[in-house]
Order: structure tokens, then sequence, then C-alpha cells
């Protein structure tokens, strides 16, 4: 079976992601392990502390491809140049660009996402609204600009949402739909599905066939079943897997996400088919 995971950083990345064996960001690694559903050992990512483990994760779980993730918000940058050297050392691998059209300045973030895209071969651009300084919705025009680009250039915004956005009336999902009214021909692919506000998402999606939702780690928390109930009826074409490791393991939450009830012809869809439309594969 052909799998794409759409969200999928190695530990070596940076300490965010279980870096630095007995930091602080290295027990919150742990903490998430155990909160999103590991089984056994919370301290598997430890494999990927390098170039070589990583690759052997992916390769082991069966992945056809790993997405690795770009950020750029006031408090974390993983640059796009990173993601580059990352993921031009492997055909298992692919990235996402990212910028902050607020903190880099109008033309420099558009000039840098330009340049991820058509220089770097990156596959997206993510932003993240409800982390920047200050906190933003999706719609807010500062992010026009970008949000033109990428639809002229044919390749999808990922918005980061859910739980974590420091402030939570900041992870609502109706400005999604103004967005993507707005902007008919933009892909916008909503990493961790806006959980826990679950139908709203999805109503959204209902509407617009250009919102696409990646719940990840949180396809396996209470309430998220209505993503599998909808994707058993008309969001087949519009659901992806990703696993968010290091916060999950990769293997494990391929299985897990069999077993939710997805029929097999969506269930093919939910693992490949549609992150391969996605990202142009």
């Amino acid at each position: 079976m052909k799998i794409i995971d759409m969200r999928c950083r190695p530990a070596y990345l940076h300490d965010f992601f279980g870096k630095t064996p007995g930091g602080a960001d290295y027990e919150v690694v742990k903490w998430l392990n155990g909160r999103v559903g590991t089984r056994g050992d919370v301290e598997h990512f430890t494999r990927s502390a390098t170039p070589d483990g990583f690759l052997a994760e992916v390769s082991e779980a069966g992945l056809t491809r790993a997405v690795v993730v770009g950020r750029h918000t006031p408090t974390q940058h993983l640059p796009n140049d990173v993601i580059h050297q990352i993921t031009s050392t492997s055909p298992l691998l692919e990235g996402i660009g990212s910028v902050d059209i607020v903190g880099q300045g109008r033309q420099t973030a558009l000039d840098e996402a330009e340049r991820a895209i058509l220089t770097l071969g990156l596959k997206g651009i993510d932003v993240e609204p409800g982390f920047g300084n200050p906190f933003r919705h999706a719609d807010d025009p500062v992010f026009f600009p970008l949000y033109d680009l990428l639809q002229g250039l044919n390749v999808p915004l990922c918005l980061m949402s859910g739980p974590t956005t420091p402030d939570p009336r900041y992870n609502d999902p109706a400005p999604v739909a103004n967005v993507a009214r707005l902007f008919p021909r933009l892909r916008i692919a909503a990493y961790h599905g806006f959980w826990p506000n679950v139908a709203g998402i999805i109503g959204v999606a209902f509407r617009h066939e250009n919102v696409f939702l990646i719940p990840d780690m949180y396809l396996f928390q209470p309430g998220s079943q209505l993503y599998i109930e909808a994707a058993n009826s008309f969001l087949g074409d519009q659901l992806l897997f990703g696993s968010s490791y290091p916060f999950r393991p990769i293997r494990q939450s391929v299985e897990d996400l069999q077993a939710l009830g997805l029929r097999d012809a969506v269930l093919e869809k939910v693992l490949h088919d549609n992150a391969a439309h996605l990202l142009g594969l």
C-alpha cells in the first residue's frame, strides 16, 4: 500500500522535536506522545536523532513519502534552506516551506515563498496565523498577497491549527471559509484539522472542496470519529494522513488509521492519493 505521511519531522530538526535528551523540550515530546496514545516506548523518537535514523524510521514504516514541514513564527523558525537540505537527501522525503508575512514584511515574505517553491522545490507554504504576533485569524487581509501568490503558483497553503494555539479563540475554522471563498483555486490544507472543533471544519470542507483536512495525531482523539464519518460520505477526497512524528510513531499511526473504519477505497485516498494530488506528485 502506498502511504504519504503529510506531517513527519525528525528529532534532529530542532530541540522542539526532541533533539537534545534531558532538556525541557525533550520532556514535552515524551509527554505529548503519551497524551496522544503512543503505545510502548514514549522515547521512540530518539532513533531519528540522526539523518540515517530518520530515514530508517520512514523506510521501515513503509512510507512512499514523508513530508517535512517548516515553520516560521516569532517563537520558532525552521528555515526553508534547512527543510530543503533535509529533504534533498532522499527521494522518500518532500518539504513544506514557511514564511511569516508579518514578521518578515510583505515583500520579503513573498520573495521567500517564491524562492522556496521555484528554487528550493518545496511543495507548499506553511502559515500560522494563530501563533503570530499579534494572533490573527486566517482571513486577516495581511495574508491575502501570500494567498494570491500561492494560488498563482498552484501550490497548497498549509494552515496550522489545533489546541496548542496560544489563544484557543484563534483555533476557529470559520475564517477558513472566507479564505476558500475569496481564493477558490487555492488548495488549503489544515494541519491538526482544527481539532477539537471538528464539526466546524467539516462544515467548511463540505461547502468548499478546496479545503483539505490533515488531523494527524488528533485523528485518534475523542470526537475525531466525525472525520471518518465524513470521509466515508463526502470528504473522501479531502482527508489526508499525517503521523505528526516525532509526537506519535509512524507505523502505529498507520495501523491505527486502518482500524478506524474507513472504506477500502477511501483508505487508499486518505493514505496516499489525496496527498499526491495536493502536492502535485
